[in-house]
């Protein structure tokens, strides 16, 4: 037993951690999931719109508040939803810039000018002019993969051009504002050389525009990401990363995001049309069904902790408590330390597995309403899991 214990640690060690590190520190990674982060406002107050235009009541209560509620919905639903196409309904033009901006940063290269770059040329392949308008049909949840795509290669393209001096000189006279402004129409013009014929060969040989295209070629592997074996894979990633000493809920969930917010994206599409909730996997789900208290569900952890008759444990339950209620649980995962404990492996691993299996056909059978909006991850679990569906209250 020693024997195999010291093998998987020294596979975690020697293997898994280097590369997870890498991972860690991965530019494009990063600026995928800081993206998601600096969009994150927009989409979590489109989704509490949501709830106002879709109250929590049966169209039969006999509350009266509920009936108010209900009647004011139905009268101005169109009123309601306006912010909500305004920030959900677009989040995708929100984290084309917000990924550009971080990348950009990462290069050290003054980020507004990338970001406004990648937001042109996915507008320009995700909406192109229709009848005098803009269709969003693709602006929100199932642009997603497009937003990631252009924006890296927008982004990439005019760091290529800046690191190879290659623009148009000005005098040194000339204010910044207007060079940088001037940096921009050679990256301009070669997206709309590569990017936009690109999207019409697409359109003529397939009908479809390229979101439309990217979005059926990820179809499988959005649907096989919200199976529960793709889920359980996800978490015993993380909890590994994690135990390895990498912060894996950052690295996993990075890139989870996309699927998340596609999933989400398409569970507001069927509530709107009265349709059932498809997808289980979108990101209240893990927060207050798998993680409760943090990475390795360590809310009960806690709780055993302070009434521990080691001193050591019961002062780390103690500190540990208030954060832990709002899913912050470094204290107890440094302090313990559960890094490397082998006391704790099997434990730390096992009761996420075990939660997103129970909480997964909680979902699936109807006993649990699937998530419909976006709440805050450091809401206590109890009040995100009722408000990442209020109508299941």
């Amino acid at each position: 037993m020693t024997t195999l214990t010291d093998n998987v640690f020294g596979f975690i060690e020697n293997r898994v951690t280097p590369v997870a590190g890498k991972a860690a520190s991965q530019r494009h990674i990063m600026a995928m999931r800081d993206g998601f982060i600096s969009a994150m406002p927009f989409m979590i107050v489109g989704s509490f719109l949501l709830i106002f235009a879709f109250p929590p009541f049966a169209a039969d209560s006999n509350w009266a508040i509920a009936q108010v509620w209900l009647q004011l919905a139905e009268r101005y639903q169109g009123q309601l939803l306006t912010p909500f196409n305004m920030t959900m309904g677009i989040m995708s033009v929100y984290i084309t810039a917000a990924i550009s901006y971080n990348l950009a940063q990462s290069y050290s290269m003054e980020p507004f000018m990338p970001a406004m770059l990648s937001l042109m040329s996915f507008l320009l392949v995700a909406a192109p002019l229709t009848e005098g308008g803009l269709p969003a049909g693709y602006l929100g949840g199932t642009g997603i993969f497009t937003a990631i795509l252009v924006s890296l290669y927008s982004t990439e393209l005019m760091y290529f051009l800046q690191r190879k001096n290659i623009g148009i000189k000005m005098p040194e006279q000339v204010p910044g504002k207007i060079k940088q402004s001037f940096d921009l129409l050679i990256p301009i013009l070669l997206v709309v050389l590569t990017i936009y014929p690109l999207n019409l060969y697409i359109e003529s040989q397939t009908g479809m525009i390229i979101p439309e295209a990217i979005m059926t070629a990820f179809k499988p592997l959005v649907s096989a990401a919200d199976s529960l074996p793709a889920i359980l894979l996800a978490v015993l990633l993380t909890h590994v990363l994690w135990f390895a000493g990498i912060h894996g809920a950052a690295i996993v969930g990075g890139m989870l995001q996309a699927f998340w917010l596609t999933n989400l994206s398409a569970n507001q599409t069927a509530l709107a049309a009265g349709a059932q909730i498809p997808h289980v996997f979108v990101e209240g789900f893990w927060s207050f069904f798998i993680v409760l208290g943090g990475s390795g569900a360590t809310l009960g952890l806690v709780f055993l902790f302070m009434r521990s008759r080691a001193a050591h444990l019961k002062t780390i339950g103690k500190i540990s408590v208030v954060p832990s209620l709002f899913n912050i649980n470094e204290p107890v995962i440094f302090g313990t330390p559960l890094i490397m404990n082998p006391t704790f492996f099997i434990p730390f691993i096992t009761a996420p597995l075990v939660n997103a299996t129970i909480a997964y056909f909680c979902v699936k059978t109807g006993i649990v309403g699937a998530v419909i909006s976006v709440v805050p991850w450091t809401a206590p679990a109890p009040v995100g899991a009722a408000l990442r569906n209020p109508l299941m209250i």
